[in-house]
């Protein structure tokens, strides 16, 4: 059994949709964000010395086993579902899911949390923000002009990639300029959201404001 400590509104999110596209069991520990800092609560960290989320426990692994990290996660239970939405065989594709496994968190997470956090500053957030969103777009652009050319980040299947590049794709569409001028990028999106597994991660995990 696999418990998903579940951050509101977090990468977490992720977590829960790839457990319900690899039918393994799971539970859910919903933690609420502090309404003040909007931070983990403490008891993150007694699960793990971080405090954050997603985390996960596996009581099935001797003695349980906690992972953390979203990409590590991701690996860990794609191992455990012996490889389901892992690895693609071609050489190229598994290239791509290498690639935009860990250009998730790596590349494109960082410009949109900073532009987050510069947003939540009063009148010098603004003239920096004006500095970060070109950076995003070089990303939506990319993005854009990859998946112009396959109908999965990996190539012509789902993959566990795909999963990872569904947080900074929606947090992109909530604040970062996403929009219909990407039409590839919003098919996409709109293709994840209307997965069974994805919608029902959603009602399982509770208020998700980027679906």
């Amino acid at each position: 059994m696999i418990i998903v400590h579940h951050l509101e509104n977090s990468r977490s999110q992720r977590v829960l949709w790839l457990l319900e596209e690899l039918g393994l069991d799971y539970q859910i520990k919903r933690y609420e964000r502090d309404r003040k800092t909007m931070l983990a609560p403490p008891e993150l960290k007694r699960i793990h010395p971080l405090g954050k989320s997603p985390v996960i426990e596996d009581l099935d692994a001797d003695g349980g086993r906690v992972v953390a990290e979203t990409g590590a996660i991701v690996e860990y239970l794609v191992e455990k579902a012996d490889g389901k939405l892992g690895t693609p065989a071609h050489r190229d594709a598994a290239l791509r899911y290498r690639f935009w496994l860990h250009y998730a968190e790596g590349s494109m997470m960082p410009p949109l949390l900073l532009k987050l956090v510069l947003g939540r500053i009063p009148l010098m957030g603004k003239p920096a923000i004006k500095r970060i969103q070109p950076m995003i777009d070089v990303h939506l652009d990319y993005v854009e002009s990859e998946l112009a050319q396959r109908p999965w980040f990996a190539g012509s299947d789902m993959t566990a990639a795909d999963v990872m590049m569904s947080f900074p794709i929606e947090a992109a569409r909530s604040r970062a300029g996403l929009d219909k001028s990407r039409p590839a990028t919003i098919a996409w999106l709109d293709k994840v959201h209307a997965r069974p597994a994805y919608q029902a991660a959603l009602a399982k995990g509770g208020p998700y404001a980027y679906a």
